[in-house]
């Protein structure tokens, strides 16, 4: 199935609320996401991601509809050489290799545009194989699992850490 990345359009409102309003992408995202994800949220949601700069947080678009998001948010200070990784898609559009595509798109992105950063990661729960997956054919490598880091309804759940380095073995070491 073709997709494309692209920047989030206020003209989203209705299939981001269609998309995002469902328990199994909440399920597997911070407390910050909410459900039901309501035309309040995506409000919110497209002022804080439409204005974001130097975030790269796109959407996935399939046919002109935007059913799911990626993001790349730069980390600073001590972290200023990595950037963490976001990201969901509609149930419909799960299964058909476009979330593994996405993210290799907007890692090769964020490299371009980001040229100080060297490492990009992302954090699924533990229970989340299917992200697990995902990120494993989308080149990433697992540096570790967390034991007990957070409690998701009321369950204490494991942290992994997935990364893709701009180049393997390469970054370790450097200054600035």
């Amino acid at each position: 199935m073709e997709f494309i990345l692209r920047p989030w359009q206020a003209g989203d409102l209705v299939s981001l609320v269609q998309y995002a309003n469902d328990r199994t992408v909440a399920d597997n995202m911070m407390d910050a996401f909410p459900y039901p994800f309501t035309p309040s949220d995506g409000h919110r949601f497209l002022e804080r991601f439409m204005a974001h700069d130097p975030q790269l947080f796109l959407a996935i678009s399939v046919n002109g509809i935007a059913v799911g998001a990626v993001g790349i948010h730069p980390d600073d200070d001590v972290y200023r050489r990595n950037a963490e990784l976001g990201y969901w898609i509609g149930a419909p559009f799960r299964g058909k290799g476009i979330m593994t595509l996405a993210i290799q798109q907007a890692t090769a992105r964020a490299f371009l545009e980001f040229p100080h950063i060297d490492r990009i990661y992302a954090r699924p729960f533990g229970s989340n194989t299917a992200s697990q997956r995902v990120l494993e054919k989308a080149g990433f490598i697992l540096e570790a699992r967390l034991t007990g880091t957070f409690i998701k309804h009321g369950k204490i759940e494991d942290e992994l850490i997935y990364a893709f380095h701009r180049v393997h073995g390469t970054s370790m070491g450097r200054t600035n």
